[in-house]
């Protein structure tokens, strides 16, 4: 960059000058302009007289003057109305459909909130751009749907924010395609991030569009064992676009750890985070903010449900091992102490602070999670059915205490998922139906409207038997999907 950029200029600020975006701009969430930006104004003019009037209003009568419009005015119309909708997303930080996707994908919003790093990126490369455009509009659609009725209104503003998700959906994947065709482009930070949005787009959308896929060819791209890889990370581009590849990593070791317990077994491989980029556990940026202790935990024990799934044989003092050790985690997972790690995560500077009390309780939830699983995958073992009454009661409770909370309501739906699948008792059933319900209304994510059938049908057939076995029937369901 030669010059300082006209956001650092503007903020009164000395510009690094490093890269573009500047590591300042990025850093800040801010974006990053060469030169002053456009502006777009109501009216013919931005001063004067003419300040705010439009040609429609001088005209006395619109229909007597209006002229009849050739075919191609109208794809012309059409144009320009996809590229300004494009442009009120990612040109204005403070747009809805912006500020909502920063918000909904990361525990807490903050200016370190990495997911705003992408909104700066996006503004240079186009097919990260297409992939938060599909983003919004995605957001935008499903705002207006409820969790009984997904149909999109004929109405102008819908239909057209439809037609926008699809088309940047089907421009995302494509120049995802043709980035991976070419040595340059495929190992690029912002193709990676392009892919890895496709899988939050998938929560919108409906849980079980390929988002597997996805997550594979992102983990494939940020092995550090690629050659083209490890060229990338030894440019030095700034310490914004590595925290954004840390984000990524460990957000996909997340995803993968906790959808993993709801497919087939072995449908994803196991991303190897600690031979990847280091982190540091903050809910700042943190998709689901799940405890990384209780992450490992669970990604054990999912590897001991696959081997009981698989056609090995194996001989006694084998499966002796696998019960002791599961034995074993399922009492380090009872020992996990919530406030302790509530109290010991980083602070990153949130506005309003966070909740440290509520933290406890989310974490609660997934260590009850955790526990529930962990003892269905050790009855499997040991072919018993233990009674799990009381640890479904308490994570029923848990979730209660959680529903006024919005910043972290979004994030539990994998021990709302664990719940539902346990619950025998209508009581309990009718409480997972509103749980369920009030995660769509604070997120307006399709998959929680599938996850609601899926439990349904499940309470339908299997109504008076064991919960026991659902560590495995779950998923084979026709379909894998990302129930969190």
């Amino acid at each position: 960059m030669e010059e300082p950029c006209y956001t650092c200029r503007r903020r009164r600020i000395r510009c690094d000058q490093s890269q573009s975006p500047c590591v300042k701009c990025a850093t800040s969430g801010y974006q990053c302009f060469a030169s002053r930006p456009l502006r777009w104004v109501e009216g013919l003019a931005i001063r004067g007289k003419l300040r705010g009037v439009s040609l429609a209003t001088k005209s006395a009568s619109p229909a007597k003057k209006a002229k009849p419009r050739k075919e191609s005015d109208s794809s012309d119309d059409s144009l320009a109305s996809a590229s300004e909708s494009a442009l009120s997303v990612v040109r204005s930080p403070e747009s809805q459909d912006n500020e909502s996707i920063c918000g909904l994908f990361i525990v807490y919003d903050s200016d370190r909130n990495p997911l705003r790093a992408l909104m700066s990126l996006a503004l240079l490369d186009h097919t990260l751009l297409k992939s938060v455009l599909a983003l919004a509009a995605r957001h935008r659609v499903n705002r207006h749907c409820s969790f009984r009725d997904l149909t999109v209104n004929a109405s102008s503003d819908q239909m057209i924010a439809n037609s926008d998700a699809l088309r940047f959906k089907y421009q995302a994947i494509q120049g995802i395609a043709q980035a991976l065709g070419d040595a340059k482009s495929r190992n690029k930070d912002e193709t990676v991030a392009s892919i890895f949005l496709l899988v939050f787009l998938d929560l919108l959308e409906s849980g079980s569009d390929r988002w597997n896929v996805h997550l594979e060819g992102a983990k494939r791209l940020l092995e550090p064992s690629t050659p083209d890889s490890q060229a990338v990370s030894r440019h030095d581009s700034g310490q914004t676009i590595e925290d954004l590849r840390n984000f990524l990593a460990s957000q996909i070791y997340s995803i993968e750890t906790l959808g993993g317990t709801f497919v087939r077994p072995k449908l994803l491989s196991q991303y190897d985070l600690l031979g990847g980029p280091q982190f540091q556990e903050t809910v700042e940026q943190s998709f689901l903010g799940c405890p990384e202790y209780l992450l490992d935990a669970i990604r054990y024990l999912s590897a001991r449900r696959d081997t009981i799934a698989s056609s090995e044989c194996h001989d006694d003092s084998t499966w002796s091992y696998f019960i002791e050790d599961t034995t074993s985690m399922i009492d380090f997972i009872q020992q996990f102490d919530c406030s302790v790690w509530a109290s010991s995560l980083p602070y990153l500077g949130t506005t309003p602070p966070r909740d440290t009390r509520s933290l406890c309780t989310l974490a609660q939830s997934y260590k009850i999670g955790a526990l529930i699983y962990g003892k269905r995958v050790l009855g499997a073992l040991t072919k018993e059915c233990l009674p799990l009454e009381d640890l479904l009661q308490e994570l029923l409770a848990t979730i209660e205490r959680l529903q006024n909370d919005e910043s972290l309501y979004k994030c539990i739906l994998w021990p709302i998922i664990i719940a539902g699948l346990e619950c025998q008792r209508q009581e309990q059933r009718d409480s997972v139906r509103t749980y369920m319900e009030s995660f769509w209304e604070q997120t307006k994510c399709v998959n929680v409207i599938n996850a609601s059938k899926i439990i349904e049908d499940r309470w339908q057939r299997c109504d008076g038997t064991e919960p026991s076995h659902w560590i495995f029937s779950i998923g084979h369901l026709g379909r894998d999907w990302l129930l969190i």
